[in-house]
């Protein structure tokens, strides 16, 4: 499978400049907000959009070739499969179009279908199936064309979490046996973080940063991808002693409980959104339950946040509902209960 190349490639209003480069075999996602050029920058892969600058496939320019000769795999937001062909048809329907005897389509559905795990719905019509069983037949029709590249935008975007969760097991299981150059596109970056892998940050039509997530989150480039991800609290390691699958960690005093996985912590970090302020005691167990102080607070629209004094002197920022914190009658020098979710605690070696 190739490599893809981009670079400098704009696209007008949209697009600005972009450089990147996902290697052969690699999984790779693209993060960024609604509207920063996501979905933009898959067609320009596919050949599906006006474009300036060179796409290269394996260090070749395919700049001249149409979509239908890139050899793209795409599977879109909004999948729209054919409502008048079953599943079975709905997944051979370019095959048959590129001239395969009826053999070799029937042979290679079959093949599909149970690579997605839907062999059981290959006589079923689109009203019949759920949105998951959706989103596999139209992964299945992206990868009977045998593609050397395979796009997807937003796959799990309209799926409850139950079915997300799977499809994206599902995903990387498929992908690692393929051994498929794929490039995933989400808003989400807890999603960006379960997919694992290289992440590439575009916002505004500018690739602002490419790298594994510790490294983005720990090390953003630049005040957008800062805020993008949510305003980390990033704090500064002073000592640590394993508690099993914890550890528990000195950070200015404050003793934290973070997840452990046998490896040295330097420092730790959590996103404001995951630190929670109540005036009243936090019912449920007390680990990582301390007492603060509001030194400062900054009403955002519909969002209000907080600086939080922990001890002597660690401060923490908290991100919170306006409604929850005009709510509970919280002012600078208010007495608070903190609470930090253990899972959300991201731990830097």
């Amino acid at each position: 499978m190739p490599s893809v190349e981009l670079r400098n490639v704009s696209n007008d209003y949209i697009l600005c400049d972009v450089n990147l480069r996902v290697e052969d075999g690699e999984f790779f996602t693209l993060l960024g907000p609604t509207g920063s050029g996501k979905t933009t920058l898959l067609n320009v892969i596919a050949g599906l959009t006006p474009y300036r600058g060179t796409v290269l496939f394996n260090g070749k320019p395919v700049d001249h070739l149409p979509a239908e000769l890139r050899r793209v795999g795409y599977v879109p937001q909004n999948s729209v499969l054919f409502p008048h062909l079953d599943v079975k048809a709905n997944v051979g329907y370019s095959l048959k179009v590129r001239g395969l005897s009826r053999e070799e389509v029937d042979e290679k559905v079959r093949e599909l279908l149970k690579l997605t795990g839907i062999s059981h719905l290959e006589s079923r019509y689109p009203k019949d199936l759920s949105c998951g069983e959706r989103q596999r037949v139209a992964l299945a029709r992206a990868l009977a064309a045998n593609p050397k590249v395979l796009l997807l935008d937003e796959p799990l975007s309209n799926l409850d979490p139950k079915t997300s969760y799977h499809l994206r097991i599902e995903l990387k299981r498929l992908q690692r046996s393929l051994n498929l150059t794929t490039i995933f596109v989400t808003h989400d970056l807890s999603e960006a973080e379960e997919m694992g892998g290289r992440v590439g940050i575009l916002y505004k039509g500018r690739l602002l940063q490419s790298s594994t997530l510790p490294e983005i989150l720990f090390s953003p480039s630049c005040e957008e991808v800062f805020e993008f991800t949510g305003r980390l609290n990033i704090f500064n390691c002073q000592s640590y002693r394993p508690l099993g699958g914890v550890a528990e960690v000195d950070c200015d005093g404050i003793l934290l409980t973070v997840p452990y996985e046998g490896r040295p912590i330097r420092k730790v970090a959590v996103n404001s959104k995951d630190i929670f302020l109540s005036a009243e005691e936090i019912p449920g167990p007390n680990v990582n339950l301390f007492r603060g102080e509001i030194v400062d607070y900054k009403v955002n629209g519909s969002t209000v946040s907080v600086k939080v004094r922990l001890g002597g002197s660690l401060e923490v920022f908290s991100e919170m509902p306006r409604e929850a914190f005009e709510g509970q009658s919280l002012s600078k020098g208010k007495k608070v209960f903190v609470k930090i979710k253990l899972k959300a605690i991201k731990v830097s070696t």
